[in-house]
């Protein structure tokens, strides 16, 4: 019997565990290959690889992003190998799993919950006397009839293979994410997530976990994401990893799912005087800040404590972090999310990612949707359209706050900017990105593709048309900005150069002739005339931008940027004030560059 195991991911660089974690328990027995494809696929092309490889059968794991182009492919393939058997397996199908057995007739198999040992007997079973009422954790067809089996146990985790020691992987670890669990199962029960259905949490053997990753990183991993959902629970479980990757990681990253309002304050000094800049990632859910809702969805939290881990992780300037928000949650309003967003957004994590909510198959959330008026897509994904104090108005809103959030600051393209912009033009964060990103809807954006320069230009057009003060100061730092999202000189901006060749060229000449009158350690590079003209740009602002970048203070005093990229090297940016009589009357230099 020919088994292939199969899923459309996300994106080309993602890997399925689940599917290893399949061949590495099975494959010891039957003739199994993993086919990885992603939902951009076209199905004519999937169909046609599967059917090439001549399989007996063809299990596909499934998720809330892949169904729907998971179903497409299924029925394709049924049609030209009628005979062919197909096992579905994976959290989308797990649950309500008599609805997917009527849905799609085509599938013969579903494996429910945990599926290494289910599936294995389940191709026993095929390979012998296919007495499918054995095989706990099935649902099968006799007939016309549909039947469930009793779930499984939970399996020993010891008796599980490593998913991670199969050769033809080798070659692409460098070139994808690694997936990676420690344990399995969660401790809490929020009742918008499938983990909160498992109760309990299973450990790997740590020599095991350890070795594994020592072997990934060996051979090349670049990013390993762990998928547990509290890796932080067991402190000292923990702590033992984080030693180990600090000593280990040979410039791998690490990527980790954490409570925040857990974390110890010895765990939080331990990484910030040991774990090198850059090698972890934190994950945090937050999702609200609103305690009505949380007690509403059965999640502890003390934002308190998750503020106070947050703020001294950044501090230490060693972790990047990612906060989570989900809009759409009971008793959560357009008011109180809006304040749920500032709070979060006052942390300034490196990224914040704002979700919606999803009705899960099998959450608490989907039982009790009536509860809280809840209507909500069909299929997959499952997303809320609105609820009894949320309406799709409000929804269809703060949509639009979610698409210049990641526009403009989880792309980091315009730090400097958005702070000033924040901070002194804006009512709250919230409010510039609701009335920033309405501006972008109106004007039909949401349409149309856009390069670098166009963000620069549609940010200042929006604060063009609402009236904005300084916007001298303003379009300094996006200036600034720009020239920092290059690595390459760049050969053109999105605003009209002020400066001629002549006073352009006489900036360059005094950096080189007076290098000391030159912030920073410009000295030091020791570069010529000629240099400059090869590796720098320069701008002139109208305000002391050194002053303003080490103490916020804006000065009005005409100065020279200068922007220099030297091959290999990251862009360097130096300032020099200029005098502003040598600015009326040697320079001419006018307006504000």
């Amino acid at each position: 019997m020919k088994i292939v195991l199969s899923t459309l991911n996300a994106k080309y660089i993602h890997t399925s565990l689940a599917l290893r974690y399949l061949k590495a328990y099975s494959g010891r027995d039957f003739d199994i290959e993993i086919a990885e494809y992603t939902i951009k696929d076209p199905a004519m092309n999937i169909v046609s690889d599967l059917y090439g490889r001549g399989p007996d059968l063809v299990g596909f794991s499934c998720y809330i992003w892949n169904i729907e182009e998971t179903i497409t492919v299924i029925d394709m393939l049924k049609k030209v190998k009628p005979d062919l058997k197909i096992v579905l397996g994976g959290p989308e199908v797990s649950y309500d799993t008599g609805y997917w057995m009527e849905r799609l007739p085509q599938v013969d198999f579903i494996v429910m919950g945990e599926g290494e040992e289910t599936f294995h007997h389940l191709l026993t079973e095929l390979s012998g006397e296919q007495k499918f009422h054995y095989v706990f954790g099935l649902a099968y067809r006799k007939g016309e009839e549909i039947l469930l089996n009793p779930p499984r146990p939970k399996l020993n985790l010891a008796e599980l293979p490593s998913p991670h020691r199969f050769p033809e992987d080798i070659p692409h670890l460098p070139n994808r994410v690694i997936y990676f669990e420690t344990s399995r199962g969660c401790p809490f029960s929020c009742q918008f997530c499938l983990s909160s259905i498992e109760v309990g949490v299973r450990y790997f053997d740590i020599e095991r976990t350890k070795q594994d990753l020592l072997y990934l990183i060996e051979h090349g991993a670049k990013l390993i994401k762990f998928v547990d959902r509290t890796f932080n629970i067991k402190r000292d479980y923990a702590m033992e990893i984080f030693q180990f990757l600090i000593e280990n990681h040979r410039g791998c990253v690490f990527q980790f799912e954490i409570t925040a309002d857990i974390m110890r304050p010895e765990v939080l000094d331990f990484l910030s005087e040991n774990a090198p800049p850059g090698i972890f990632r934190f994950e945090i859910g937050v999702q609200s800040t609103n305690d009505p809702t949380n007690e509403a969805v059965k999640r502890r939290q003390n934002f308190a404590k998750l503020a106070r881990t947050v703020t001294k992780i950044k501090e230490s300037g060693k972790i990047a972090q990612h906060l989570d928000l989900i809009a759409g949650l009971p008793l959560e309003d357009y008011q109180t999310f809006k304040k749920t967003f500032n709070d979060v957004f006052a942390l300034r994590p490196e990224e914040l990612q704002l979700g919606f909510l999803k009705m899960l198959r099998g959450t608490g959330m989907r039982l009790n949707a009536e509860k809280y008026n809840y209507v909500y897509m069909e299929r997959a994904p499952y997303e809320i359209l609105g609820n009894d104090v949320l309406p799709f108005s409000d929804l269809v809103r703060i949509k639009r706050v979610e698409d210049v959030l990641e526009k403009y600051w989880n792309a980091h393209r315009m730090d400097h900017t958005l702070e000033f912009l924040i901070e002194h033009e804006f009512a709250s964060p919230f409010d510039f990105f609701q009335e920033f990103g309405d501006y972008w809807e109106v004007r039909g954006w949401q349409k149309i593709g856009h390069q670098l320069e166009d963000l620069f230009i549609r940010l200042r057009d929006f604060l063009e048309h609402r009236g904005t003060k300084r916007m001298d100061i303003i379009l300094g730092l996006m200036k600034y900005d720009y020239y920092l999202n290059h690595k390459q000189r760049p050969r053109k901006g999105w605003w009209n150069f002020t400066l001629n060749k002549e006073h352009h060229a006489a900036l360059l000449r005094r950096a080189a002739e007076q290098p000391e009158r030159v912030s920073g350690d410009f000295c030091e590079l020791g570069l010529t005339e000629r240099d400059l003209h090869k590796h720098a740009v320069v701008e002139v602002l109208p305000f002391d931008l050194d002053t303003f970048l080490k103490s916020g203070e804006l000065l009005e005093q005409k100065t020279a940027l200068f922007a220099v990229y030297r091959p290999g090297e990251r862009v360097r940016c130096y300032t020099m004030k200029l005098d502003p009589q040598l600015v009326q009357s040697d320079w001419r230099l006018q307006g504000n560059g």
